[in-house]
């Protein structure tokens, strides 16, 4: 699941805006995008009516600010996309996530949030959410948000995009002991078994070993592909290399 994230969380990071851009966002002759928002403040609701209203290609097509109601109203109306308010509470939005999924199969879920950890962010995209919005942000990115989403893309404002993605990485790295890694620089700078035993103080034999190890935790194929890796693995620029001897 993990691997899986990680190229979508980049690829919507790509398309977000605040400094990025976005792809096929512009209004077509497709049917209009129907929007059913949870959200408790009347006064934010009929900001977004005046937003929506301004846009021929959204519709809002139901409000509640009750979990069950909306759940109903969500199961009846299926919406195209549910914007979902924090102020709901994140444990309550995120079991909200898998039952709107099952009231109404198309319908993808946006939340809209003052503020997520990233592990947070990373939960609502496990979770099913299709998009994270700041209330912070300007209109012009609810509507592009609502765009994406609404086409079957995934949205997400760059800054907890990068969080959700640092976060991905580290949960992905694999986990290497302090030899390990000693063993992966070496690796690196060019130095065959017999040299990198002689440097640790350790027999070639406990090296190979060692490098059956790393080769299973990190899914490197060869010394090369590992010297290539050393980077992310363990902070060394594979250019950094230092001539090793015959």
């Amino acid at each position: 699941m993990l691997s899986q994230l990680l190229p979508i969380v980049e690829t919507a990071s790509r398309m977000s805006n605040q400094g990025g851009e976005s792809a096929n966002l512009e209004p077509t002759e497709r049917s209009p995008i129907t929007v059913f928002v949870c959200e408790t403040q009347p006064i934010v609701i009929e900001g977004l009516k005046r937003v929506v209203d301004a846009h021929p290609d959204l519709v809002l097509v139901g409000e509640s600010p009750n979990v069950q109601e909306a759940l109903d109203d969500i199961g009846a109306r299926e919406p195209g996309i549910v914007l979902i308010d924090q102020s709901l509470g994140v444990k309550t939005t995120f079991e909200m996530i898998p039952r709107i999924r099952a009231r109404s199969l198309h319908s993808q879920t946006v939340l809209w949030v003052n503020h997520l950890t990233e592990v947070e962010s990373f939960r609502a995209l496990q979770t099913g959410a299709r998009g994270i919005l700041k209330k912070t942000l300007p209109v012009s990115s609810l509507v592009e948000c609502l765009r994406a989403v609404g086409r079957g893309n995934i949205w997400i404002e760059n800054s907890i995009s990068n969080q959700v993605v640092g976060f991905l990485n580290r949960r992905t790295m694999p986990r290497l002991t302090p030899r390990e890694q000693e063993i992966v620089s070496l690796i690196s700078r060019g130095m065959k078994n017999k040299q990198i035993a002689d440097r640790l103080s350790i027999t070639t034999g406990t090296v190979k070993v060692h490098l059956m190890h790393i080769f299973e935790k990190t899914g490197v194929k060869d010394r090369f592909e590992l010297a290539l890796e050393a980077h992310r693995l363990v902070g060394i620029n594979p250019e950094e290399r230092e001539p090793a001897s015959a």
